[in-house]
């Protein structure tokens, strides 16, 4: 069997530049299944390689699969705006292939797996939850015949028409267990993050997140029938992680990591292994992680370390303005906390991202002033501002279906980005939201102090680049956020 895994031509956030990284989905599943032998695996990088859609259906053509596999596990490609994407991917692959089978995964259809088979007849698969086990058993069964393909665990599917699932799939324990990904398929000398970080990877090294914070976008990655799995943070041992930037590093050149794991630094046994051995073995790599704020505060003495290690940047997601509003979305930190982090990282020359989030159900124009003051008043260096975007599976999601805000077959999925205001407020309408969002992005970097501070500190050249970066792309935030421009 010949395993394809597509990944569209597409752009990026409007606030990142020039922006593109391996898809993990895609060299974590290649890597398990070719470590149990089950297919032949290959990525199709169109995206990277600046293919025309059309280019990008003849190449798939050539190549012949048996099957083709699309998804994501990361928000930063371009939230779900990725989706409509791979959607219309799956569409012309099946006009043009339609011998071959087509499944899809991770955010977003992991979630909506029932209405996605229902309005999307082009896909003939979903791998709901971690997929590793799922899609071998997938190759597998579709290779003897797909007889009972129906119960596979973790597996959506069509029987006779109708939309079948297969019994929950059990997360996987120890992480470890799994291949480093498989970079070797991909262009890896052609990565970039924030248009001038070159030799670029973004890398997952945990699953789940302690906090389930009720907006968050990895619900959609897990059974919505095992809510619980979200919350199940589970972790690769510091010797595997380093042993992955040992592999990025040395054979493939990468200079600069971002571990987008909702929370790396949950284990303060984790960070500080995982920086001791990079010293060990001395890797020479630039990194930078997300974390919670309860967390970076108890690792405060474990910075020195870390910046030895590596890291130069921090990000702590803040969202809102008072602890009232932190309880109301379950983010499970106090303002204080957020304050306390963005000082601290700080006196150890760390640059920090504080993010923020406009368009809950109550806010009106004078709550978002206050919002935009009291991150003024944090000063991270870069500020990350979002627009609440309604992820399947989140709390946020199924109220908003329940008040009938959202219709899940009747989405305009290329706004559906994070940059871009979808659903109005109480108080604001969508174009009003998207009008206060720019003004918040324009105020936040015309504070000409905020900006001496950042360029004439201590911080790594990398942070510089990269506040340069957003200060140049604001604009483009207007544009997405007031008139509605696609960047994604």
């Amino acid at each position: 069997m010949k395993v394809l895994f597509v990944m569209p031509p597409l752009g990026a956030w409007s606030t990142w530049g020039s922006t593109r990284a391996p898809n993990q989905f895609y060299a974590q599943l290649a890597a398990y299944l070719r470590e149990k032998g089950t297919a032949e695996v290959d990525v199709l990088e169109a995206r990277i390689l600046e293919m025309t859609v059309e280019e990008m259906i003849e190449e798939v053509k050539s190549r012949k699969p048996d099957v083709v596999v699309m998804g994501d596990v990361l928000h930063t490609t371009g939230g779900a705006a990725i989706i409509w994407h791979f959607n219309m991917t799956a569409q012309k692959i099946k006009e043009t292939l339609p011998g071959c089978r087509i499944a899809v995964g991770g955010l977003w259809y992991s979630a909506l797996y029932r209405e996605t088979l229902e309005t999307n007849p082009a896909i003939d698969f979903i791998l709901v939850g971690e997929a590793e086990e799922t899609l071998r058993e997938l190759v597998e069964g579709l290779a003897s015949g797909g007889k009972k393909l129906a119960e596979t665990a973790g597996l959506a599917s069509r029987k006779n028409g109708t939309v079948v699932m297969g019994p929950h799939r059990e997360l996987i324990s120890n992480l470890d267990l799994l291949p480093l990904p498989a970079y070797d398929l991909f262009p890896m000398d052609k990565y970039v993050g924030h248009t001038y970080w070159e030799n670029y990877c973004e890398i997952f090294t945990s699953r789940g997140c302690p906090g389930g914070c009720s907006f968050c976008y990895e619900w959609s990655m897990y059974d919505p029938r095992f809510p619980k799995d979200f919350t199940s943070w589970r972790c690769r041992s510091a010797k595997q992680v380093v042993d992955e930037l040992e592999l990025l590093t040395k054979r493939f050149g990468v200079k600069t990591v971002v571990f987008l794991d909702d929370a790396f630094n949950v284990s303060t046994q984790l960070v500080e292994e995982t920086c001791n051995e990079i010293i060990r073995r001395d890797i020479k790599i630039n990194w930078v992680i997300l974390g919670r704020a309860p967390d970076w505060i108890r690792q405060a003495d474990l910075f020195p370390l870390m910046k030895k290690a590596g890291l130069f940047m921090g990000l702590v997601g803040i969202e809102v303005a008072t602890d009232q509003e932190l309880r109301s979305i379950g983010k499970g930190i106090t303002t204080s906390q957020a304050k306390e982090t963005i000082k601290k990282l700080r006196e150890h020359d760390i640059a920090t991202i504080g993010t923020f989030l406009i368009g809950f159900e109550n806010d009106d124009e004078k709550k978002i002033k206050e919002r935009f003051d009291f991150a003024d008043q944090v000063d991270p260096d870069i500020f990350a501002l979002h627009f609440v975007t309604p992820m399947p599976g989140s709390p946020v999601w199924k109220k908003k279906v329940r008040q009938r805000q959202i219709e899940p077959k009747d989405l305009d999925l290329r706004r559906w980005d994070l940059q871009h205001p979808v659903v109005p407020t109480k108080h604001l309408s969508v174009e009003e939201l998207g009008r206060l969002g720019a003004w918040c992005s324009r105020e936040f970097y015309s504070r000409p102090e905020r900006i001496h501070r950042i360029m004439e500190g201590n911080y790594s050249p990398l942070v510089k680049l990269c506040v340069k970066d957003f200060m140049s792309n604001v604009s483009n935030f207007e544009r997405a956020a007031a008139a509605g421009e696609v960047y994604i």
